[in-house]
């Protein structure tokens, strides 16, 4: 008898180990968010959202102030709409500017807000258009050799002579 409770015990540690490090998995790859703060919800329009996926953070100053709800394309607009859950305890005003971010060099995107000055604050399902597309390393490399390109065409001392 002793020894079934013993295994019994041990089981149940190994379950609450395995759940506990599932738990730390998901947390860790932004796929659970555990958040019972009440929300309210904008949507942002970017031409291009990169690498943007939801549950995505949206920061403030550095301070996680929300998170990606979802992403949808726009056929009329042709861009990318993002809807964002705010935390109500935190309020932007109306002509707030958001930009989508990189942690590091090649790190993880998220959205960034900088809030702006005007005295009315931002409501559940308004839209803001004052946005910074992210900026994709590929488009800036493939400038970087165009523009090298473009000046190696000229040879030297055959520039603009009037």
């Amino acid at each position: 008898m002793q020894r079934s409770t013993n295994d019994i015990w041990v089981g149940l540690f190994v379950l609450i180990g395995g759940a506990a490090l599932l738990f730390l998995a998901l947390q860790s790859a932004n796929l659970l968010s555990l958040n019972f703060q009440k929300t309210y919800t904008v949507t942002a329009r970017f031409d291009n959202i990169g690498g943007l996926k939801p549950q995505t953070a949206v920061k403030s100053a550095g301070v996680v102030v929300g998170r990606v709800e979802s992403i949808a394309f726009n056929d009329k607009a042709f861009q990318a709409d993002v809807t964002l859950a705010l935390q109500n305890r935190y309020s932007f005003p109306k002509d707030s500017s958001l930009k989508i971010l990189t942690s590091g060099l090649l790190g993880e995107q998220y959205i960034g807000i900088e809030a702006g000055a005007e005295e009315k604050n931002l409501q559940a399902g308004d839209t803001i258009t004052a946005t910074q597309s992210a900026v994709v390393l590929e488009n800036l490399i493939s400038q970087f050799l165009y523009s090298k390109a473009a000046e190696g065409n000229t040879a030297p001392g055959t520039a603009n002579k009037k």
